[in-house]
């Protein structure tokens, strides 16, 4: 290794806009990785061959191009990218993203190259250029089992008529988006006594669009996690010839038998294994609210699990929702990002390059790809056999 190698390596790591922390944890460091990097860059330490080949081919190809030509689309509170993949391996171009988080937008840039626009309210429609198909999983945290059930008492919430907003304006200018889809929790459907759904399903007719929802779980399509949202798929009527007997079919699960080990990797840094104290923590809370008859306190799965719980954002403060058991004399651990991003059926391709705590926030926030694959494929069929107007 020759002297001048430590400098590639930082430049390296600049090149791609990432701390000594975050490039530390995107090469899977482990534990005090950020030591290690701060060592080569300054000569101190000297990676070996295949380390520095490694470091040196870290994210120097795009992992997902954006060459389609089949068709284009948007994708709005894009997050990671989840929802774009399999629309870009149907064939599709994306032609605008926009996503405020600034980490999301990281991780966003280096797999897909380009960085997302941000904030979707601060943008005005005539800015984004026109487009096939919408896609939008806009945030979930208002209508979330987990938290508040605000819905559109909160901010996040009334994100939906912001989606309206472009519907409406593009077709107003004649190059209205001849689908969409949307993605959010399944409590989204009974929020508010189902008013908050109703509203949404009366705006999106009263755009003349054809709209029909659906929950799926996302163990249903080969990933094991009972992760259950729901989609709503919609086709413009002003652009296709509809029959008012039409029912779109969203895609029928296969339904395979699940394993939880088939994603769990081989010698996991002992780095997620989680303390004895917080171990003891957890299971006196859940004692507490087991009396309670309150449903909330860690769950524990193993290699021959059919699937684990869902992984939810907050994954990364305890990791309480999921725990991987390890024998009965050392704690469990927490999940890898790498496993996070397996349940959500993410390519192995895919680049992680935030810390672990960005990467359990952005894949509980993501979507099930293989879901997410079978409904860009019935939509898109279906629109093949839509008569024009």
């Amino acid at each position: 290794m020759q002297v001048q190698y430590p400098n590639k390596i930082k430049l390296k790591r600049m090149s791609i806009g990432l701390s000594v922390k975050e490039f530390a944890d995107a090469l899977g460091l482990g534990r005090n990785g950020d030591v290690t990097v701060r060592q080569w860059e300054t000569g101190e330490l000297v990676p070996s061959n295949e380390q520095y080949e490694r470091i040196m081919n870290f994210a120097s190809i795009v992992p997902f191009p954006n060459v389609g030509d089949k068709f284009t689309f948007i994708d709005l509170f894009a997050g990671i990218g989840g929802i774009r993949i399999p629309f870009g391996e149907q064939g599709g171009r994306c032609v605008f993203s926009s996503e405020w988080d600034k980490h999301a937008q990281q991780t966003y840039r280096i797999n897909f190259g380009e960085i997302p626009s941000g904030n979707i309210q601060e943008i005005m429609t005539s800015d984004i250029p026109d487009f096939d198909v919408l896609l939008g999983g806009f945030p979930c945290q208002p209508f979330s089992q987990a938290g508040l059930h605000k819905g559109f008492s909160d901010t996040r919430g009334t994100l939906f008529f912001e989606i309206e907003r472009i519907i409406k304006e593009k077709k107003e200018s004649g190059n209205a988006p001849k689908a969409f889809l949307l993605e959010n929790v399944k409590q989204l459907k009974g929020h508010d006594k189902g008013n908050t759904f109703r509203v949404i399903m009366e705006h999106i007719n009263a755009l003349g669009y054809y709209a029909e929802a659906r929950v799926l779980r996302a163990g249903d399509f080969g990933v094991p996690q009972n992760r259950e949202r729901i989609y709503i798929v919609g086709f413009d009527r002003d652009y296709f010839d509809i029959p008012n007997d039409y029912v779109f079919e969203f895609p029928v699960a296969p339904k395979q038998k699940t394993r939880l080990g088939d994603i769990l990797e081989n010698n996991v840094d002992p780095k997620y294994t989680i303390s004895e104290k917080l171990y003891a923590g957890h299971r006196e809370r859940r004692e507490r609210n087991k009396a309670k008859g309150n449903g909330f306190g860690f769950s524990m799965f193993n290699a021959e699990s059919e699937y684990v719980n869902t992984i939810s954002a907050r994954y990364y403060k305890d990791g309480s929702e999921v725990l991987i058991y390890q024998g009965d004399d050392v704690p469990p651990r927490k999940l890898t990002p790498r496993e996070c991003a397996r349940l959500q059926g993410f390519p192995e391709n895919f680049i992680i390059p935030v810390s672990d705590m960005q990467a359990y926030k952005q894949f509980g926030n993501s979507v099930a790809v293989p879901v997410i694959r079978a409904i860009a494929g019935q939509m898109l069929n279906e629109m093949k056999t839509f008569k024009r107007r």
